[in-house]
C-alpha cells in the first residue's frame, strides 16, 4: 500500500496494545508502541532507495529482500531493541519486538494482497506473488483507520476502552480483506465461464471496490475490459506476440537490464517494434495492467540502425490518481 497507509496502520496497531492494562496505565510504553509499530509498518519500503540507482534497481530490488520471509524478525529487532532502550521500556522489550513484528508482517500483507505483488517467499524463490484484491489506497481501510485514530488523538474514548476499540477495527479490517479476496475470486469465475476458450484470467480492483479490470489470455490474443454487477463491457483486444518475437531489434533489446528486470517481474509479456528513420524502438509491456486504451508498464529500449543499444526506459507512464492503481 501506500506510505501513507503503512503510517496509519502502525499507528492505529499499536493503539490496539491499549487492549494490555500494563500498556493503557503507561503514557511512556505508549509512545514507545506507537514509534515501533509504526517505523515497523513502514521499514520495508526504504528499499526504495533502490531508485537513486535508476528504475531498473529499483524494480529488482522493492518489495523483494526487505519483505522476505526473514524481514519481520531482523526489522523486529533492528527497530524494537533501539526503541526499547531509548524510552527507558526494556521491561517490555518482549511486547515491543512483537508489535514491531507484526506490524511488519501486516505490511507485508497488505502488500501481497495489491496487483504489484512482492517477493515474500525469498530467500525460496523469487516469485512475485500477488493477490490482486486492494488498491495501492483503500478508501476504506484509510478511512476507518483514521477516523478511529483521530478518536484516540481527541480523547473522546477513554484509554481503556480503545484497546477494544482498535482490537475490533483489526478484526473488521481483515475480515474486509478476506471479503475483498473472495470477490475477486467470484469474479474471477464468473469470467472463466462467461469466456470459455481462454485460458487465464487476471483482475485488478478499481478504487470503488464495485468494479474491477481484467484482462482474459487466450491462445492468440488478449481481451480486456471491466467487470461489476452490471455485466461484462469488453474494451479492448490485443494480438498476442511471441516473447521472442523471432525479430532481430526484439532479440538485441533482451540481454539489457532493463528489459531483463521487467521480464522477471511481468506476468502477460507484449513487445511491438516500431521502425524509425535513424533504427527502432522496442517496447515490451505487461498487458495485465492495460488501462486507458494503453499498456502503462513497460521497458522501451532505442536501437540504432546497426542494433545498438541507444537509450532504455523502464517504468509506468501514467499518472499516480490514475488506474491500475498498484
Amino acid at each position: 500500500m501506500d506510505s501513507a497507509s503503512h503510517l496509519l496502520l502502525g499507528f492505529t496497531l499499536a493503539g490496539a496494545a491499549l487492549a494490555f492494562p500494563a500498556v493503557a496505565a503507561d503514557p511512556t510504553l505508549q509512545h514507545a508502541l506507537i514509534a515501533a509499530s509504526m517505523l515497523g509498518s513502514h521499514a520495508p519500503d526504504l528499499d526504495a532507495v533502490a531508485r537513486l540507482k535508476g528504475e531498473t534497481a529499483y524494480l529488482r530490488n522493492h518489495r523483494g529482500i526487505t519483505h522476505s520471509l526473514p524481514a519481520p524478525l531482523v526489522w523486529a529487532v533492528v527497530i524494537g531493541w533501539p526503541m526499547a532502550w531509548l524510552f527507558g521500556a526494556m521491561d517490555h522489550l518482549g511486547l515491543l519486538l512483537l508489535w514491531t513484528f507484526l506490524a511488519v508482517c501486516f505490511h507485508i500483507t497488505l502488500d501481497l494482497f495489491n496487483g504489484y505483488g512482492v517477493q515474500c517467499l525469498r530467500p525460496f524463490t523469487r516469485r512475485w506473488l500477488h493477490l490482486d484484491s486492494l488498491c495501492l489506497f483503500d478508501p476504506y481501510i484509510f478511512g476507518s483507520h483514521l477516523l478511529c485514530g483521530l478518536i484516540w488523538l481527541a480523547g473522546l474514548v477513554p484509554t481503556s476502552t480503545m484497546g477494544t476499540v482498535f482490537a475490533s477495527l483489526y478484526g473488521l479490517t481483515l475480515l474486509y480483506m478476506a471479503w475483498r479476496l473472495t470477490e475477486r475470486i467470484r469474479w474471477q469465475r464468473k469470467l472463466y465461464a462467461a469466456l470459455g476458450q481462454f485460458t487465464r484470467v487476471s483482475l485488478l480492483p478499481l478504487m470503488s471496490g464495485r468494479a474491477w479490470h481484467f484482462v482474459a489470455e487466450g491462445p492468440d490474443r488478449y481481451e480486456s475490459g471491466k467487470i461489476s454487477s452490471k455485466g461484462i463491457v469488453l474494451e479492448a483486444t490485443i494480438a498476442k506476440t511471441s516473447t521472442l518475437s523471432g525479430t532481430e531489434p526484439a532479440l538485441a533489446t533482451m540481454q539489457t537490464d532493463g528489459v531483463r528486470a521487467f521480464m522477471a517481474f511481468a506476468t502477460n509479456v507484449h513487445v511491438q517494434i516500431q521502425e524509425r528513420l535513424d533504427g527502432y524502438e522496442v517496447t515490451w509491456s505487461d498487458v495485465r495492467f492495460w488501462s486507458n486504451d494503453k499498456m502503462p508498464y513497460s521497458a522501451a529500449v532505442t536501437l540504432d540502425r546497426n542494433l545498438n543499444v541507444m537509450s532504455t526506459r523502464l517504468g509506468w507512464d501514467k499518472k499516480t490518481w490514475e488506474p491500475p492503481y498498484v
